[in-house]
């Protein structure tokens, strides 16, 4: 069942003050005007009845902070809530709980998970929510702040085994290249998780990710083979690019007439040159290459 929340209006509490201590002064000047000199217990019962009264409306009175709220309940019966700052005053017999509506950080500890390749791996995060509906918080789920606690790592152990930790794929998402997205899939999850509880989703963004220890040092080698991989390729990419603007300019200009010898050659200069690791030590070539 979800519970709306009702906004309720209050008596100001520096009105009642006032009211209250305007009853005590006419209680005091009854008791010394009726109550003394009167010679049956009526008075006296009556009397007895308005101090009454009058101590338990005292118990009206309550404060509000900015950004917090009372929900009023009345026997065990929902009637609103009040948000506004200030000094208030309310029916005694109802029963006030303050909640805050400030936001809140919840920082997720560590916890070994297996991405989409079945990697382990360690994930945390930090999540910032407040609450907006005070009805649905107290009402529709039980101790809302481990409510949001546990829905949190239930999230984010369901974000992590649908991404893989790193890849070297272009477009491909991952919980390490792709921070952003994976921050908003990760707020979008939880805000559908933890919405039932009245509870908002401002940010949740990962602290934490790292290979698990047991596997660390293996995928630590892997990644840099990929990433020696990926460099080698490009290098290979820009080096077949340069060779083949070098060979069109010399066409171009006439500058060299290179017969498919010459021109084989100069490839393998060039493609050394430019993809080798070290820098390239020229050699002197008295002769041609024909001798």
């Amino acid at each position: 069942m979800i519970n709306h929340e009702i906004e309720q209006k209050t008596v100001s509490g520096w009105f009642m003050l006032v009211v209250l201590l305007v009853a005590a002064v006419a209680l005091v000047a009854w008791f010394i005007a009726g109550v003394i000199t009167a010679h049956n217990p009526a008075p006296i019962v009556a009397w007895t009845f308005a101090i009454l009264v009058w101590a338990a409306a005292l118990g009206g009175f309550f404060t509000l902070q900015p950004n917090m709220a009372a929900v009023l309940n009345l026997f065990g019966k929902y009637t609103g809530t009040v948000k506004t700052a200030g000094f208030h005053w309310a029916n005694p017999f109802l029963k006030k709980t303050h909640i805050s509506l400030r936001a809140r950080n919840l920082n997720n500890e560590k916890i070994k998970v297996n991405d989409s390749r079945g990697n382990p791996i360690e994930i945390a995060a930090v999540i910032v929510w407040r609450v907006v509906n005070t009805a649905q918080a107290l009402f529709d789920v039980d101790e809302f702040v481990h409510y949001v606690s546990v829905q949190s790592e239930s999230a984010l152990r369901h974000l992590a085994s649908a991404y893989p930790y790193d890849t070297t794929e272009e477009g491909q998402l991952s919980l390490r290249g792709s921070m952003d997205e994976v921050s908003a899939s990760l707020t979008k999850e939880l805000q559908d998780r933890v919405s039932k509880a009245g509870v908002k989703i401002d940010e949740a963004r990962l602290s934490h990710l790292a290979y698990a220890p047991e596997i660390a040092s293996a995928m630590l080698q892997r990644q840099q083979a990929e990433a020696i991989v990926a460099a080698r390729t490009r290098i290979v990419d820009g080096a077949v690019g340069m060779v083949e603007l070098a060979l069109a300019r010399l066409d171009q200009h006439s500058t060299v007439k290179l017969d498919d010898e010459k021109r084989a050659a100069m490839v393998s200069n060039l493609l050394v040159v430019l993809c080798g690791d070290r820098s390239a030590q020229p050699v002197v070539n008295a002769g041609t290459l024909y001798q």
